[in-house]
């Protein structure tokens, strides 16, 4: 009874959401802060519910314009970045052109998208540091495209654009580069600007990082209005109305609000930089981030063993059971308290760390 699409399908597996008792969680990388005050009073007109949104987010299309500093007719929005990368798999992606390329150390769900439509992929090399070998991209003369995070997920590793710049001028001009900038607002040097100059560069954005909309799923990509014209199209062959009213609404009100943003946003990134310092002091070995989390490595537990006895202390994190990832663990950046209880949790394990391994 199932199709040959389901049967070669392997789902992304989510941060998991336990409902057993109250969890810190440090595992999903959402933003700990409320969105901004307007969105916390907002008060819901149900009459308009009966009403279709608008399929073409106009409004916000013209509030990220102003925000990002590109034309409207640059930009696409859809139902959480997820969504939106998997549009630009269908889109621009062909098995007769080649495997798609990406990192070995990567957001997981991108050989997840390959595998629903049934495109080949090659992952590539990371360095020891497990920053990305950007020389596979540069190289390569057979494949369908490119695509990586920038910070990269889950390291938090960033690269500038003049990185980025390099890869794009030598890459075929025929094939597509995606950079997913999920994390670009907590430090990184977004590449929005470089899709002006280079017609194959679509770059991806969310609202769950941080503007703390997670939970209204929206996301968005910008590049050349070819480029956008074909994803409008792709979602057309879906569904034309896939952002409701009220998350085009409060979208609007959080980019708008951009005192808020700013001082929520140095919050956690003055937070990320303390909890690093401090675990650095603790014997951790924690990655170079530019994101709204730590990927860090204990002293001398291997990380199941960390993500294990933090939840049964009531903590989240994420693990990922990989060759080049299995001695870490993922930690999102929650509130100061939060990270002293995590911190205070994390001390208390030195008198019986030997009883962990």
């Amino acid at each position: 009874m199932e199709s040959r699409l389901l049967a070669r399908l392997t789902a992304y597996t989510p941060g998991e959401q336990p409902r057993d008792k109250k969890y810190i969680k440090l595992n999903t990388n959402e933003n700990p802060y409320p969105p901004c005050p307007k969105i916390q009073k907002k008060k819901i007109n149900a009459e308009d519910f009966r009403l279709y949104p608008d399929p073409d987010c106009r409004v916000l299309k013209e509030a990220l314009a102003d925000t990002l500093r590109v034309p409207p007719s640059h930009i696409f929005t859809g139902n959480g970045s997820d969504e939106v990368l998997s549009f630009a798999f269908a889109a621009f992606f062909d098995a007769d052109n080649g495997p798609v390329l990406f990192p070995e150390v990567t957001y997981s769900f991108y050989p997840v998208y390959c595998r629903f439509y049934g495109l080949p992929f090659r992952e590539t090399a990371v360095n020891n540091d497990l920053s990305i070998d950007f020389s596979s991209f540069t190289e390569s003369k057979a494949d369908a495209g490119v695509i990586f995070p920038n910070p990269n997920a889950p390291t938090g590793i960033a690269v500038d654009r003049k990185t980025i710049r390099r890869i794009l001028t030598a890459r075929p001009k025929d094939r597509i580069v995606i950079i997913d900038e999920a994390y670009i607002d907590f430090g990184g040097e977004s590449a929005v600007e470089l899709t002006g100059e280079f017609e194959n560069l679509l770059i991806t954005g969310t609202f769950s990082k941080s503007r703390s909309l997670a939970g209204l799923r929206l996301g968005y990509a910008v590049g050349n209005p070819k480029l956008i014209q074909s994803l409008e199209k792709v979602k057309n062959s879906f569904n034309s109305y896939t952002v409701n009213r009220f998350t085009q609404e409060c979208a609007v009100d959080a980019l708008r609000d951009i005192g808020y943003f700013e001082k929520r946003r140095d919050e956690v990134i003055r937070t990320r930089e303390r909890i690093a310092d401090e675990l650095r002091k603790r014997g951790w070995d924690v990655l170079p981030s530019l994101a709204n989390f730590l990927f860090a490595a204990h002293p001398t537990l291997p990380g199941e063993a960390v993500y294990r006895r933090l939840k049964d202390e009531g903590i989240l994190v994420r693990y990922f059971d990989l060759p080049k990832t299995r001695n870490r663990v993922r930690i999102s950046v929650g509130t100061p308290e939060e990270m002293k209880v995590f911190l205070r949790t994390v001390d208390g394990w030195n008198n019986d760390v030997s009883q962990l391994r």
